[in-house]
């Protein structure tokens, strides 16, 4: 089979051979052609991902020269030689920066001053040569300040290589701990190391463990074992310095356990049993401990505490009280102020409150379409709170807030190296569809301005909706590429994400996972029919469960978009769920519902986009994976891609794009993934046929 190219160039389409499997579950039978694709050591498969690359690079040939223009604009903005905004924790100002014409951070401290002389904790850049991925996961430092833990990725799986480094004489101890998630924590007395092991099959963080410095691996203590298949245990210490805390959640149900940091032999002790769909977390000031919860119906979360000697959930109180309207999201405890974050209306607020109650009042935003999130507050004393803010037009500023005179200091502004650059040039406005069943949709925007709203503007239409996540309105200086050519760019707060409080995801999950892609579709039918654009000229774009959302659409209205982007994709939900060993699969039954119960098994096989390709025409397609992905395996996309060509009816573009050495989430260094987005826009401008 072949395709004739814009450079009259001939391509073999590449076609997967067929294999018969049959699935049975609930007396349903389903036929899997491709299901042989999931064995990543077979080389088969590795020689028909090869073949998918090369026939992805000769579709796009003709867009190598623009991909590599476009690439180089992206990078051109973002400045090389770049610093984070240092913050002071136990003594030492901690500093990231990076360097022209390299790829990965480098970590610095200083010792009580800016003006001290800079220390090297970590060179990414040298630590990566030789590795096709490289990831430095989490760094710890002891209290006395004289190790770092730290973690190591190379394989792009989040199985990280845990680490000790001597600060003082430079020294990185030979023993090194395998499959950890890549955090941990020091107890007090800098020599106990606690970290969480993951199951070598599903990936899922099941084990905590206490390491002692100078001690073998085989010797290290096994503290906590989460047997339930649906929870992951993680490990922390708690900002004031006085408990080790772990923790155990699904996505209904959490439960923690706390430990004295200067008595690391000690056993922990249990917080507050877990109880079905009982959501709780804690944080520790005084002689209280604060629990942001669901406790008692509170549905969008509200704020309680408990004495630190009683910790049960009979003696938790109220701080702050649920609200109807108004999503708890987190807190931030200082040694004199309470910050919490809520989100009202589907916008952040950021509000400060004395523990000596005189003083309660927001932080003043004044827009419409915003984002504005607590950044990296450590220092428990501190009388300053550092946030950030930025929105469709504004690029990301940093802020240092005072508690005391009340001013605001901007530490730091996105820079857009970019002459032609004004941010004035761009406008953005929230506007509101609505869904068939007259539920309100909002859906941010932003373009140039000057566009006129003919229906002929090509619309790039973003979404992910799943897990409670939400995609706030943020600034993007790699978009700029697409809004300076033309395009609208449009972020859908569809049902599944928290945009609108926690009930915007209670119906956009389980057996309502279905308003996700309905509202989608709605969101799209509302640009088309108020002239931001027309299905010639609308695009849509999801990753990862927004690649399910995208896949989902296309199933359903495929005719009204001219493109898709699908990326790592979750795409064949009712075989993935019904698969035990996957990673993250049993730890999902309370977003997607337990297959193994008919209800859910019939459910997701309605909306499931694997199961439900057809003979039918579909807009142009890119699929973009990863073959180290733990969290969406490469074979999903893969199968998926191959059905569509065996069904599909058009003779749209139908492209796969394997990074055959990344995982989910993309090429490591911090340009190589501006190959990948610069792919993606030629794909779509090549479809405008916008000058290249």
């Amino acid at each position: 089979m072949f395709m004739i190219l814009k450079n009259e160039a001939l391509v073999n389409i590449p076609i997967a051979k067929k294999i018969e499997k049959k699935l049975e579950c609930h007396n349903d039978v389903r036929i899997d052609n491709y299901f042989w694709m999931n064995d990543r050591e077979n080389q088969e498969v590795i020689d028909h991902l090869n073949t998918e690359n090369n026939y992805t690079k000769s579709i796009l040939k003709h867009t190598e020269a623009f991909q590599k223009e476009l690439f180089e604009e992206m990078k051109g903005r973002i400045k090389e030689d770049d610093t984070s905004v240092p913050y002071k924790l136990n003594g030492y100002w901690y500093i990231t920066k990076y360097e022209k014409g390299k790829d990965y951070p480098i970590y610095t401290r200083k010792k009580e001053s800016l003006e001290s002389e800079e220390e090297i904790i970590f060179d990414c850049n040298e630590m990566a040569k030789g590795h096709a991925y490289f990831k430095l996961g989490g760094i710890s430092i002891s209290p006395d300040n004289t190790m770092a833990s730290f973690s190591i990725d190379t394989v792009s799986r989040r199985q990280y290589t845990l680490q000790v480094k001597n600060l003082v004489t430079g020294e990185i101890f030979s023993d090194k701990i395998e499959n950890t998630t890549g955090s941990s924590t020091w107890a007090n007395d800098n020599k106990t190391l606690f970290y969480t092991k993951k199951d070598a099959v599903t990936l899922r963080s099941n084990k905590i463990y206490k390491h002692k410095l100078y001690t073998k691996e085989e010797d290290d203590i096994l503290v906590f074992h989460e047997e339930d298949e649906t929870f992951n245990a993680f490990v922390y210490k708690t900002k004031s310095k006085k408990y080790i805390i772990i923790g155990c959640s699904s996505t209904l149900t959490s439960e923690y356990r706390f430990l004295d940091a200067n008595t690391p032999d000690a056993e922990f002790k249990i917080f507050q049993e877990r109880e079905r769909k009982l959501e709780y977390s804690i944080a520790h000031y005084d002689d209280s401990f604060y629990i942001i919860t669901n406790n008692n119906e509170a549905t969008n979360f509200k704020l309680q505490k408990t004495s630190i000697h009683a910790t049960e959930k009979s003696n938790w109180v109220d701080v702050l009280p649920h609200r109807e309207e108004v999503l708890l999201e987190d807190i931030e405890i200082f040694k004199n102020y309470l910050v919490v974050n809520e989100r009202e209306n589907g916008l952040n607020n950021i509000r400060i409150i004395s523990w000596d109650k005189t003083e309660d009042y927001y932080l003043d935003f004044n827009s419409e379409t915003y984002t504005a999130s607590l950044g990296n507050n450590p220092d428990f004393n501190s009388n300053t709170l550092r946030y950030s803010y930025n929105s469709l037009t504004t690029p990301s500023s940093v802020i240092d807030y005072n508690f005391s005179t009340k001013k605001s200091e901007v530490k730091k502004e996105q820079e857009v190296l970019d002459k032609n650059f004004d941010k004035n040039n761009y406008t953005s406005q929230r506007v509101w569809a609505t869904a068939k069943d007259n539920t309100k949709i909002p859906m941010s925007i932003v373009y140039k301005k000057g566009i006129e709203l003919n229906g002929e503007n090509p619309v790039l239409q973003y979404a992910y909706g799943s897990y409670g996540s939400t995609i706030d309105p943020y600034f993007s200086t790699i978009r700029l590429s697409l809004l300076d050519r033309g395009f609208i760019y449009v972020i859908a707060h569809v049902r599944g994400s928290e945009y609108l409080g926690r009930e915007w995801y209670e119906n956009g999950k389980l057996l309502k996972k279905i308003n996700t892609f309905t509202d989608f579709i709605d969101c799209s039918k509302y640009l088309i029919k108020n002239k931001y654009t027309s299905p010639k000229h609308l695009y849509a774009m999801g990753g990862s469960a927004g690649g399910l959302l995208i896949g989902a659409v296309i199933n359903i209205n495929p005719e009204l978009y001219n493109g898709v982007i699908a990326a790592v994709p979750f795409v064949d939900v009712v075989t993935t769920m019904l698969d035990d060993t996957i990673p993250l699969t049993t730890g999902e039954y309370d977003e997607w519902g337990n297959p193994n119960e008919e209800t859910y098994y019939k459910y997701m096989k309605s909306y499931s986009p694997y199961d439900n390709v057809a003979a039918k025409n579909y807009p142009n397609i890119l699929v973009t994976t990863g073959l180290h992905d733990s969290q969406v395996q490469y074979f999903e996309p893969a199968k998926w891609v191959a059905k569509l060509r065996e069904l599909k009816t058009d003779k749209n573009k139908l492209i796969f794009h394997i990074d055959m050495e990344a995982g989910h989430g993309g090429a490591s260094g911090r340009f190589e993934s501006l190959k990948e987005v610069a792919l993606e826009y030629a794909f779509l401008l090549d479809l405008e046929e916008i000058a290249h």
